[in-house]
């Protein structure tokens, strides 16, 4: 079964603020990224079936995403190690404590939003 995360894109150049140099570009993304991050650490009440069905990604997404990098830069990452990462704590211990059983609505949603309704 295909991922139902979104394949990680290389970045778009139109983006790119004309007075920004590579560096800065660099640093402004990576901010927002540990910010972006952050916030969903804090925010363990939304569920990962929410965001996929409302943004089409997830922390197992951005973890998938993060490794992804890692893998482009030739650094050596665990998916386990990623996931730690986005998560804040072991994937594990996260689902134990914080991932609550999809309702039937959600579910619906999800297979709807990948096609398979």
């Amino acid at each position: 079964m295909p991922s139902p995360c979104p394949e990680p894109s290389s970045r778009n150049t139109a983006m790119t603020a004309a007075n920004l140099t590579e560096q800065q570009r660099l640093e402004l993304e990576a901010a927002a990224f540990r910010t972006l991050v952050h916030h969903l650490q804090t925010r363990k009440d939304v569920q990962n079936i929410d965001l996929m069905n409302l943004a089409g990604f997830c922390r197992n997404c951005l973890s998938k995403w993060y490794k992804a990098a890692a893998d482009d830069l030739g650094v050596e990452v665990s998916n386990d190690q990623a996931r730690e990462e986005i998560y804040g704590m072991p994937y594990a211990e996260w689902k134990a404590k914080y991932q609550k059983e999809a309702s039937p609505e959600q579910q619906a949603a999800f297979a709807k939003s990948q096609g398979n309704a």
